[in-house]
Parts: structure tokens; C-alpha cells; sequence
């Protein structure tokens, strides 16, 4: 620039960059908040997976027999042919072999109803606050996060019971599995919990983040107000 010269550069007002900034954090709030529901509602297809698939635990190359545990349903072989027998239904509680088992399928349960529920309240962003919306969320996910710790942490408790150690051998124990092997679907839960408090800490700053901003929306059209 010449000595002496005046000066091209131009400063925006306070107000216009206050509203390219607003508009800004506006987009960018948007864009995280679509990818919080795209997560949200992945980790309720992982939710009724963990719940729904027998896959929790397993046998392995020194089991007496062969078959598969889940929260409540079971398959284990006679020792006799290829065939395993199948047991176990959630409708049919007396069907589960551990009290620990019966606990867990209903923590898991119930953070599966959670999450669903949380993708319905997704509708309630037509009628309500956003801020109070992502908030109600928040709490439902983070309840679904602690229903699934404490489902994975009860389900161990279980292993002492006579089916699984029919399938796993003696040696199997309250938290030791003996001869069998942890399954895909309770390493899924597990990996659940730390989406589900993922997501519930998202929500609580999308919500509190909507709050700011319904804030600063007010002290503008005040300011407004008192300019005219």
C-alpha cells in the first residue's frame, strides 16, 4: 500500500457480522445435529441386534458340547449328533437358566425401548423447542447407555448356571467362562455403551447450543426494539 494513500479496507458492521456468524453457527448445528440422528438411529438397530441375537457367548475348540448363549435364547448339542437344542424365550421367563440372565435381558430391553422412543421424539422437533427437544434425548440416551452397562456387567453373573457349564465345563464360573469364548453381540452392547454416552453428551451441547442461540435471537430483537 502507498504511503499517504487512503485506505481500502472496509470493516462490516457489528450487526451484519453478528448475523454471518449467526447464520453460520446456525448451518453448522444443523449439519451435526442430522449426523447425531443418523447415529442415533444406527445405535438402535445395534441396540435390537445385541437384544434380539443368541451370539453373546460361545463354545470353543475344548468345550464338551457345542451351542451358543444369548440374553435368553440358547442352543446346545446332546454330544450325540451335529444337532444342537434350542430353549429360551423373553414371553416365557421361566424358560431362561440364570436369574442373572433374566436381569440383563431386561436392562437390554429396556435400553432398546429407550432408544426407539427417542427416534419417535424425533417427530416432536415439529412442535417443540429444539433445545428441549435434543435435551429429552440427551436423558433417554444416556438412561439407554447406563441399561446397557448394567446389562452387560449382570449377564456374566449367569455363567455359573448348569447349561452353561453343560456347554463351557466345570471350570466355568460366576465372571470365567471356562473352555468357551465372548461373541460378536456382547462386544457389540459393549461398544453400544460408549455410543450411547457419545450421543447423550452431542444432545445435551446441540440442546444447550440452541438454547444460546434462542438467547441471542431475544437480545437482538431487543436492541433492535430500543434502536427504533
Amino acid at each position: 500500500m502507498v504511503p499517504g494513500a487512503p485506505s481500502t479496507t472496509t470493516m462490516l458492521p457489528a450487526s451484519e457480522a453478528a448475523k454471518i456468524y449467526q447464520t453460520n453457527y446456525v448451518r453448522n448445528s444443523r449439519a451435526i445435529g442430522v449426523l447425531w440422528a443418523i447415529f442415533t438411529i444406527l445405535f438402535a438397530i445395534v441396540n435390537v441386534v445385541c437384544f434380539i441375537q443368541p451370539y453373546w457367548i460361545g463354545d470353543g475348540m475344548d468345550t464338551p458340547q457345542a451351542g451358543y448363549f444369548g440374553l435368553f435364547h440358547y442352543c446346545i448339542g446332546n454330544g450325540l449328533s451335529r444337532d444342537l437344542t434350542c430353549q429360551g424365550s423373553f414371553t416365557e421367563f421361566s424358560t431362561i437358566p440364570s436369574g442373572a440372565f433374566k436381569a440383563a435381558s431386561v436392562f437390554i430391553g429396556m435400553s432398546m425401548v429407550l432408544v426407539l422412543t427417542c427416534i419417535g421424539c424425533f417427530a416432536l422437533f415439529f412442535f417443540c423447542s429444539t433445545g428441549t427437544v435434543y435435551k429429552i434425548c440427551g436423558w433417554m440416551q444416556l438412561a439407554a447407555g447406563t441399561c446397557l452397562i448394567l446389562g452387560c456387567m449382570i449377564y456374566p453373573d449367569g455363567w455359573d448356571s448348569d447349561e452353561v457349564k453343560r456347554m463351557c465345563g466345570e471350570q466355568t464360573d460366576k465372571y470365567t467362562l471356562g473352555a468357551c469364548s465372548v461373541r460378536w453381540a456382547y462386544i457389540l452392547a459393549i461398544m453400544g455403551i460408549m455410543d450411547a454416552l457419545i450421543l447423550s453428551f452431542l444432545a445435551f451441547v446441540l440442546g444447550n447450543r440452541q438454547d444460546n442461540l434462542m438467547s441471542e435471537e431475544l437480545l437482538g430483537d431487543k436492541s433492535g426494539n430500543n434502536a427504533i
